[in-house]
């Protein structure tokens, strides 16, 4: 079954080739015989009822410096696609959220990977808040004095940008951190949502958990673990990858939001999971598909794309 594939990311050139879930699941599509159709958030178009893009057939192959080929540009309306996946990272800002309506115009009689309606309603640090059993304890707020009175309580945090990735602009902050009002100032500045407050888990110094889900269903893991001096787990700010399996707790986490991701049409989810604490749940464009198979496990954009098969038939 030949697919033909539009790919909504960021520019294919500076992508990680050895690293980056987009590439996986590109290369995948293509090796199962689909049509690859590369365009990028601003190529995106509604006029007079239609969903178009500027397009451009894409080729891949496996070599660093030499990944990709891309043919002609021309206007193409989505709607005669099978599949768009929404690849493209947050920020999850307005441009983000528009996409997300421009696409659910064509979905899903175009299948639309995640389901831009359900994205859109799902953003990563809110959506977590549903499933309150597994979270640490969690504030949102834009209340100086609400902020400082967590503080107070838990004596040690973590603060991020409600709709930041990536680990941009996360910082901990203990009792008698004297930036405090800085820190504060500087997302007063810069952002006008509310910010996400956490109480600190100190289990992060054994790592932050990414955990895989496909349509509902556990499918791998990696551990990340913090470089030395540094709180954020992130592997583009130097986490270190290792292999993991889930704990008890783990599996009762994916058991618990299994069946909602999949309802919702969230076919490709990465959990976050810090200790016993769930943090965050990423339905924007999940990442750590290649480490899970580096170190021995699924290979998850066949698993992926055996899913999206399976809803095309």
């Amino acid at each position: 079954m030949a697919l033909t594939v539009a790919i909504q990311m960021d520019p294919v050139e500076k992508i990680d080739i050895g690293g980056s879930s987009d590439f996986a699941l590109a290369l995948e599509a293509q090796n199962r015989g689909h049509g690859l159709l590369y365009y990028g958030p601003r190529d995106l178009t509604f006029r007079d009822g239609k969903v178009t893009a500027h397009v451009r057939p894409l080729n891949l192959r496996a070599v660093k410096g030499d990944h990709f080929a891309l043919g002609d540009p021309f206007v193409y309306d989505l709607s005669s696609a099978d599949v768009v996946l929404m690849r493209q990272d947050p920020p999850f800002d307005m441009a983000y959220i528009t996409a997300t309506h421009i696409l659910e115009r064509i979905h899903p009689k175009t299948l639309v990977v995640n389901n831009p309606a359900e994205v859109r309603n799902a953003p990563e640090k809110l959506f977590v808040t549903e499933f309150a059993d597994f979270i640490p304890p969690t504030l949102i707020t834009s209340d100086l004095r609400e902020i400082r009175s967590f503080r107070d309580e838990h004596k040690d945090i973590i603060l991020k940008p409600l709709y930041g990735n990536g680990g941009a602009g996360v910082f901990r902050v203990k009792q008698d951190d004297e930036n405090f009002g800085s820190i504060m100032e500087m997302f007063t500045q810069f952002y006008r949502e509310p910010v996400i407050v956490q109480r600190y888990l100190p289990e992060v110094r054994k790592g932050d958990k990414r955990i895989i889900l496909v349509d509902g269903e556990f499918v791998g893991a990696i551990n990340r673990v913090p470089a030395s001096g540094e709180a954020r787990s992130n592997m583009h700010v130097g986490g270190r990858p290792e292999a993991t399996d889930l704990t008890a707790r783990e599996k009762a986490i994916c058991a618990a939001i299994g069946p909602e991701l999949k309802k919702r049409g969230l076919i490709f989810t990465g959990i976050d999971v810090i200790g016993d604490y769930m943090t965050e749940i990423n339905v924007t464009s999940p990442t750590g598909i290649q480490e899970v198979k580096r170190f021995g496990g699924a290979d998850i954009a066949a698993l992926v794309w055996d899913a999206i098969e399976s809803k095309r038939k």
